[in-house]
């Protein structure tokens, strides 16, 4: 039986790695709306994620996946501080569009 990676190639694995940072990284960019920007951040970070697990059984070596465990761990953490966030400025102001936080500055 062959690895799926043999059988996809690692081609495809870039490909759609770089294909998913470009959404996010277009999603982070023109939209103006801070949870959109959360899922943004979070597409890019799974497609590094895909590539280092792609790279790491290519190359057959476990670390770059135990890497991304953490990187998924430490993920989840800041998307939990972040909605902490995003929760408190919604009850504060009434909405979350980043051109209403600049008015927060001190």
């Amino acid at each position: 039986m062959m690895n799926i990676l043999e059988q996809v190639g690692i081609e495809n694995y870039i490909t759609l790695s770089a294909l998913l940072f470009c959404i996010g990284a277009f999603g982070l960019l023109y939209r103006r709306n801070a949870i959109i920007m959360f899922m943004s951040i979070e597409i890019m970070l799974n497609a590094v994620n895909l590539l280092l697990v792609a790279f790491s059984s290519y190359h057959e070596d476990p670390s770059g996946q135990v890497f991304v465990f953490f990187t998924m761990a430490v993920a989840a953490a800041e998307v939990a501080v972040g909605l902490a966030i995003l929760v408190s400025v919604f009850r504060n102001i009434g909405n979350i569009d980043i051109d209403n936080l600049k008015n927060l500055k001190g």
